[in-house]
């Protein structure tokens, strides 16, 4: 497949447009909401024990790898059939799995297969929203002009960020308003329901949305892809590897920098529950403001410079955050988590339009698939239970901090050198050559 202005000219409609960008704000908050929760699920559904919190954050990690299948299966879906179809699909199921989870029995009911339970329907919404992400991404890159991808695509971001900041502000509430033994007999389900009730309203507008115009481009020329996945690694390798470093980078800048500091601060005794969810509302917010400005900027100066300088940031930044929120006061904690947290907005919103861009129309879902799925199971899902653990091994605050400085050095050298994909700053004739 070549890029062409004939296959860049359609657009979505608005309304499709503003349904699949905000449809991100349930994935985020229920993700989010586990982790912002840990503590409380953690006596809730293993016991409260010495080792509970790890086996909280370790269910979490493990059900991530179930993120890379469920963007697999529906990418292939979305490849063939269509994006609207698999964005229906996904958030169908996202609606039953947190209705279930709203509804499960305690450790003190049945023991510890309370825990069983929450990690069985942990991997069912891992499933699900493995092809959620990727396919709202690669729905609104193909539904904008190809001047405002950055902005556009990187609204996914945001809209991701808000469910994140809904998720933090009402776990505060219910913190704040409620006694621990209610809050763990009951007003812990109350966010889950709350979030299974926006799944289900979400549903019911995407079933309004449009098929994005390049899969109908790709039905009209006749080029929808028999088998996407295996296309997708025989031709793409070095796109899936450029794929996966962006990822690495946004999930554990992400993961850590911003859905692990109130677990890190009230685990570490730093601040108490409340007020370290309280903090975390101020960090989201920052997010939702600086995701559409670095996306604005990468289509304005190219996508490679401002993911190369978010790599030297996130070289030198967390180690000095991680070590102030360690040992600081309450407003230094505060500016050092809105710095953390706007370092992962910044490669979160370049990330999304530099990972779609990697791939041709023609199986971009599954690319997406492979690519940034397995990223975030590694890097995003496994990266806060690596972090608390360590943390107790070795009694360093700042680990979490040298974590996210490792791997911005280790992808620094693949940015330095990966191609521009921004449409406004790749040569004409470059556009008119193959995709890598």
């Amino acid at each position: 497949m070549r890029l062409t202005e004939e296959h860049t000219a359609h657009r979505a409609s608005p309304g499709s447009m503003v349904i699949a960008g905000l449809s991100t704000v349930v994935e985020w908050y229920d993700f989010t909401l586990y982790l912002y929760f840990a503590t409380v699920l953690s006596r809730v559904f293993f016991g409260g024990g010495e080792h509970s919190l790890l086996a909280t954050l370790g269910g979490f990690a493990i059900s991530y790898g179930m993120r890379p299948l469920g963007a697999m299966v529906f990418g292939h879906i979305g490849d063939r059939i269509g994006r609207r179809r698999t964005l229906l699909l996904s958030m169908m199921l996202m609606t039953f799995t947190m209705l279930a989870t709203a509804m499960l029995p305690g450790y003190a009911t049945i023991g510890p297969a309370a825990g069983g339970l929450l990690m069985l329907l942990r991997c069912f919404m891992a499933f699900s929203v493995g092809g959620e992400y990727t396919g709202v991404v690669a729905y609104l890159l193909e539904g904008a002009g190809a001047e405002r991808r950055g902005l556009i695509a990187s609204l996914a971001s945001a809209a991701s960020e808000v469910g994140a900041l809904l998720a933090v502000a009402l776990s505060a509430l219910t913190v704040g308003l409620m006694s621990t033994a209610d809050l763990d007999a009951w007003g812990w389900r109350m966010p889950f329901l709350a979030g299974a009730a926006l799944a289900g309203g979400v549903w019911i507008a995407r079933s309004a949305m449009e098929e994005s115009p390049d899969f109908l481009r790709q039905v009209e020329q006749r080029t929808v892809p028999d088998s996407p996945l295996c296309d997708t690694l025989a031709h793409h390798r070095p796109a899936l590897f450029r794929t996966f470093t962006i990822s690495a980078l946004g999930s554990i800048t992400y993961y850590v920098g911003i859905i692990y500091v109130p677990t890190f601060l009230s685990s570490s005794g730093t601040l108490a529950e409340g007020r370290s969810l309280g903090l975390s509302t101020l960090a989201a917010a920052a997010v939702i403001l600086v995701t559409p400005l670095a996306g604005a900027l990468s289509d304005r100066v190219g996508r490679k410079p401002v993911l190369v300088w978010l790599a030297v940031a996130g070289m030198l930044l967390p180690l000095a955050m991680f070590g102030l929120m360690a040992g600081g006061t309450e407003v230094t904690i505060a500016l050092a988590a809105i710095v953390l947290a706007c370092l992962a907005g910044g490669v979160s919103a370049v990330g999304a339009p530099a990972t779609a861009e990697q791939f041709p129309g023609e199986g971009r879902l599954s690319g997406l698939a492979l690519g940034v799925t397995v990223a975030t199971a590694v890097f995003g899902g496994l990266a806060p239970f690596v972090a608390e653990l360590l943390i107790q091994l070795t009694g360093w605050k700042a680990v979490p901090g040298a974590m996210i400085a490792a791997v911005a050095l280790a992808v620094l050298p693949v940015f330095l050198t990966m191609p521009e994909t921004c449409p406004r700053s790749v040569p004409k004739a470059a556009k008119a050559e193959p995709w890598p």
